[in-house]
């Protein structure tokens, strides 16, 4: 166990929390794996705080603190974006090294129960470092995760339907700034090859778009490449390689005044949560004529999805049907940007406050 994770909590957790605007989080140190257990809730206007599980391994749990702020945030805009009944929250397991077997089963099992305690208030689901089968892990104790009915055996990937949503975006972006959706010869990149990246990739190419991927994982990466006929483009050539439109489906804050100024894409539309360093980069990206589909927006399909069937739509094509709608809603959005010369990102974000205000007026 590194001596980092398993620190005290600092002074600048405590400063982070009491920058942020949302109801408070839950922290809790796992002793037996060293875990740090960061639970955000955002805002609970439009219904309970519910967003996914992100594990991964953090040199500080600082920075895990951060990004379960962040992720929480994020939902807030994307739950009202596509105008349904939750709030924002997220969980992060701040773990101190890659947990399997018995380990990683026992710390799923804690934070069901731990879930539990807080008597509904927050829903869980996948996310990044986590599985659908994870999910099920976890519902093992608790009824508090989205996508996984009580007694399945089965949990709902939700990464092709998060994958349809962005597609339905980069057709947006193509139609905003050539003209036409057509995907037919049109270059579209790909960074990260994974539960959304590669269904993405897969749909693009049978719609005729020829992919450019990049991904950490060579051998994957290189296996993808070959079976759709796209190429393979080397992590540090992502930003600076032509594209049509650039879909970053992994990490997050890798748009920022460093990299934005190397792209050489018409748009930008992918899964990857807070896809911006700061909200300022949309300015940045707006500057130099680069079509911004926000992330919350982009990548709400698989939220879409799981609200829906939380709703009791459980049909595949209804679900479809519906997360296809994602790439009109950014049209408008796209519409008004052009037409009051404001970045897109301005223009979601009215969309999300005048959802939130009209939920929070007074009913006769």
């Amino acid at each position: 166990m590194s001596g980092a994770l398993a620190s005290p909590m600092t002074g600048e957790m405590f400063e982070l929390m009491a920058e942020w605007d949302g109801i408070g989080v839950i922290v809790r140190h796992d002793a037996p794996t060293g875990t740090w257990i960061f639970i955000a809730l955002h805002d609970d206007t439009l219904g309970r705080p519910v967003g996914g599980c992100r594990m991964k391994v953090y040199e500080r749990p600082e920075d895990a603190l951060v990004d379960a702020l962040r992720l929480a945030k994020g939902m807030t805009s994307k739950w009202a974006a596509i105008d349904f009944p939750f709030g924002g929250g997220k969980s992060v397991l701040a773990i101190p090294h890659e947990l399997e077997g018995a380990e990683r089963t026992g710390l799923l099992h804690r934070f069901g129960a731990l879930l539990n305690t807080l008597n509904g208030t927050y829903g869980t689901g996948e996310d990044m470092g986590t599985t659908p089968e994870d999910m099920l892990t976890i519902a093992q104790v608790t009824s508090n995760v989205m996508g996984v009915e009580p007694g399945s055996t089965a949990a709902i990937d939700p990464g092709p339907y998060t994958a349809l949503g962005v597609f339905e975006s980069i057709r947006s972006v193509l139609r905003h700034t050539v003209g036409s959706d057509d995907m037919t010869g049109k270059r579209i990149l790909i960074q990260g090859i994974g539960r959304v990246g590669d269904p993405l990739a897969r749909t693009i190419s049978a719609a005729g778009g020829q992919v450019l991927l990049s991904d950490v994982d060579a051998s994957r990466v290189a296996a993808l490449a070959e079976e759709l006929g796209g190429a393979v483009v080397p992590a540090e050539a992502v930003y600076s390689t032509d594209c049509d439109v650039f879909a970053p489906c992994a990490i997050g804050a890798i748009l920022s005044e460093d990299t934005i100024p190397l792209l050489e894409c018409r748009g930008v539309a992918g899964s990857a949560n807070n896809q911006l360093r700061d909200d300022d980069d949309a300015d940045l990206l707006h500057g130099r004529g680069i079509l911004y589909a926000p992330d919350y927006m982009a990548n709400g399909g698989g939220a879409m999805a799981f609200g829906l069937i939380f709703q009791g739509v459980t049909e595949d094509e209804a679900l479809k049907s519906r997360v296809s709608t994602i790439g009109a809603s950014l049209d408008e959005i796209f519409e008004e940007s052009a037409s009051e010369s404001i970045s897109p990102l301005v223009s979601a974000s009215r969309r999300v406050e005048r959802i939130l205000m009209a939920a929070r007026m007074p009913t006769a």
